[in-house]
Protein backbone atom coordinates (compact mmCIF):
# COMPACT_ATOMS: atom_id res chain seq x y z
CA UNK A 1 0.00 0.00 0.00
CA UNK A 2 0.92 3.86 -0.55
CA UNK A 3 2.06 6.03 2.42
CA UNK A 4 1.87 9.04 3.56
CA UNK A 5 4.90 10.91 1.66
CA UNK A 6 4.76 8.86 -1.28
CA UNK A 7 4.56 9.84 -4.78
CA UNK A 8 1.73 9.39 -6.10
CA UNK A 9 2.09 6.51 -8.92
CA UNK A 10 0.84 7.83 -12.81
CA UNK A 11 -2.16 5.92 -13.74
CA UNK A 12 -4.53 6.41 -16.94
CA UNK A 13 -8.11 5.02 -16.66
CA UNK A 14 -11.19 6.05 -18.75
CA UNK A 15 -13.55 8.52 -17.15
CA UNK A 16 -17.45 8.76 -17.62
CA UNK A 17 -17.23 9.60 -21.34
CA UNK A 18 -15.02 6.99 -22.30
CA UNK A 19 -11.87 9.53 -22.47
CA UNK A 20 -8.49 8.56 -21.06
CA UNK A 21 -7.58 10.37 -17.98
CA UNK A 22 -3.87 10.87 -16.55
CA UNK A 23 -3.02 11.67 -12.85
CA UNK A 24 -0.02 13.81 -14.40
CA UNK A 25 -2.77 15.88 -16.29
CA UNK A 26 -3.68 17.23 -12.43
CA UNK A 27 0.00 18.47 -12.46
CA UNK A 28 -0.34 22.32 -10.01
CA UNK A 29 -3.35 20.76 -8.73
CA UNK A 30 -4.26 19.24 -5.26
CA UNK A 31 -6.35 16.17 -5.59
CA UNK A 32 -8.52 13.94 -3.82
CA UNK A 33 -8.79 10.25 -5.10
CA UNK A 34 -11.43 8.51 -3.54
CA UNK A 35 -12.44 4.76 -4.23
CA UNK A 36 -15.41 3.70 -3.82
CA UNK A 37 -17.45 0.26 -4.14
CA UNK A 38 -20.29 0.64 -6.57
CA UNK A 39 -22.44 3.33 -8.17
CA UNK A 40 -25.54 4.63 -7.28
CA UNK A 41 -25.40 2.75 -3.98
CA UNK A 42 -26.83 4.02 -0.72
CA UNK A 43 -23.74 4.89 1.03
CA UNK A 44 -21.62 5.54 -2.23
CA UNK A 45 -24.47 8.27 -3.08
CA UNK A 46 -24.03 9.56 0.20
CA UNK A 47 -20.30 10.40 -0.46
CA UNK A 48 -20.21 11.45 -3.65
CA UNK A 49 -22.90 13.60 -3.11
CA UNK A 50 -21.17 14.61 -0.40
CA UNK A 51 -18.10 15.46 -2.81
CA UNK A 52 -20.56 17.09 -5.12
CA UNK A 53 -22.08 19.77 -2.07
CA UNK A 54 -19.14 21.04 -0.96
CA UNK A 55 -16.89 21.25 -4.36
CA UNK A 56 -17.00 24.82 -4.87
CA UNK A 57 -14.99 24.61 -1.43
CA UNK A 58 -12.94 22.03 -2.57
CA UNK A 59 -12.50 24.26 -5.71
CA UNK A 60 -11.11 27.17 -3.62
CA UNK A 61 -8.34 25.62 -2.62
CA UNK A 62 -7.38 24.59 -6.01
CA UNK A 63 -8.31 21.03 -5.83
CA UNK A 64 -9.95 18.20 -8.24
CA UNK A 65 -11.77 15.04 -7.04
CA UNK A 66 -11.35 11.44 -8.92
CA UNK A 67 -13.38 9.04 -7.68
CA UNK A 68 -12.59 5.32 -9.01
CA UNK A 69 -14.53 2.40 -9.01
CA UNK A 70 -14.60 -1.15 -11.01
CA UNK A 71 -17.81 0.16 -12.28
CA UNK A 72 -18.25 0.82 -16.31
CA UNK A 73 -17.78 4.15 -18.05
CA UNK A 74 -21.18 4.09 -18.68
CA UNK A 75 -22.62 3.67 -15.43
CA UNK A 76 -20.53 6.22 -14.00
CA UNK A 77 -22.17 8.82 -17.10
CA UNK A 78 -25.79 7.28 -15.51
CA UNK A 79 -24.53 8.00 -11.69
CA UNK A 80 -22.82 11.50 -12.60
CA UNK A 81 -26.20 12.38 -14.91
CA UNK A 82 -28.32 11.13 -11.65
CA UNK A 83 -26.94 13.31 -8.95
CA UNK A 84 -25.51 16.02 -10.93
CA UNK A 85 -22.21 15.16 -9.89
CA UNK A 86 -19.61 18.02 -10.64
CA UNK A 87 -16.75 15.87 -11.16
CA UNK A 88 -14.93 12.84 -12.89
CA UNK A 89 -15.44 8.96 -12.24
CA UNK A 90 -12.87 6.85 -13.39
CA UNK A 91 -13.49 2.83 -14.52
CA UNK A 92 -10.76 0.81 -12.90
CA UNK A 93 -12.48 -2.08 -13.72
CA UNK A 94 -9.43 -4.91 -13.85
CA UNK A 95 -8.86 -3.41 -10.37
CA UNK A 96 -5.28 -2.51 -11.70
CA UNK A 97 -5.15 0.97 -9.73
CA UNK A 98 -7.27 -0.04 -6.81
CA UNK A 99 -4.70 -2.73 -6.47
CA UNK A 100 -1.87 -0.56 -6.71
CA UNK A 101 -3.05 2.11 -4.28
CA UNK A 102 -4.11 -0.79 -1.83
CA UNK A 103 -7.85 -0.07 -2.41
CA UNK A 104 -8.71 -3.37 -3.01
CA UNK A 105 -8.07 -6.67 -1.23
CA UNK A 106 -10.04 -9.26 1.00
CA UNK A 107 -13.01 -7.69 2.65
CA UNK A 108 -15.31 -9.76 5.04
CA UNK A 109 -18.97 -9.09 5.22
CA UNK A 110 -21.65 -10.66 7.78
CA UNK A 111 -19.34 -13.82 8.12
CA UNK A 112 -18.82 -14.12 4.24
CA UNK A 113 -15.42 -13.34 2.86
CA UNK A 114 -14.94 -11.92 -0.41
CA UNK A 115 -12.78 -9.37 -2.78
CA UNK A 116 -13.31 -6.08 -3.52
CA UNK A 117 -12.68 -2.27 -3.26
CA UNK A 118 -11.93 -0.66 0.52
CA UNK A 119 -13.48 2.70 0.54
CA UNK A 120 -10.80 4.91 1.09
CA UNK A 121 -9.62 8.50 0.33
CA UNK A 122 -5.50 9.84 -0.71
CA UNK A 123 -5.24 13.47 -0.38
CA UNK A 124 -2.31 14.53 -2.71
CA UNK A 125 -0.37 17.78 -2.76
CA UNK A 126 0.47 19.91 -6.09
CA UNK A 127 3.66 18.29 -6.45
CA UNK A 128 1.95 14.22 -6.48
CA UNK A 129 3.14 13.80 -2.93
CA UNK A 130 0.47 12.06 -1.14
CA UNK A 131 -0.24 14.17 2.23
CA UNK A 132 -3.15 11.82 3.88
CA UNK A 133 -4.95 8.47 3.75
CA UNK A 134 -8.14 8.14 4.87
CA UNK A 135 -8.68 4.36 5.61
CA UNK A 136 -12.04 2.71 6.32
CA UNK A 137 -14.00 5.87 5.29
CA UNK A 138 -17.20 6.52 6.52
CA UNK A 139 -19.69 8.22 3.45
CA UNK A 140 -21.47 10.85 6.30
CA UNK A 141 -19.47 14.06 6.25
CA UNK A 142 -16.40 12.59 4.52
CA UNK A 143 -16.36 15.83 2.10
CA UNK A 144 -15.95 18.15 5.08
CA UNK A 145 -13.28 15.76 7.14
CA UNK A 146 -11.57 15.66 3.75
CA UNK A 147 -11.61 19.63 3.34
CA UNK A 148 -10.18 20.08 6.91
CA UNK A 149 -7.28 18.02 6.18
CA UNK A 150 -6.87 20.25 2.84
CA UNK A 151 -7.32 23.29 4.39
CA UNK A 152 -4.14 22.47 6.72
CA UNK A 153 -1.73 22.08 3.43
CA UNK A 154 -2.69 25.94 2.31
Amino acid sequence: MLQIGDIAPNFSLPNQGEQIVHLSDFRGKKLIIYFYLKDDTPACTKEACSFRDRYKDFQKQNAEILGISCDSPKSHREFIDKFNLPFQLLSDCNTKIANQWGAYGEKNVYGRNYMGIHRMTYLIDECRKIKYIFLKVSPAGHASEVLSKLNCLC
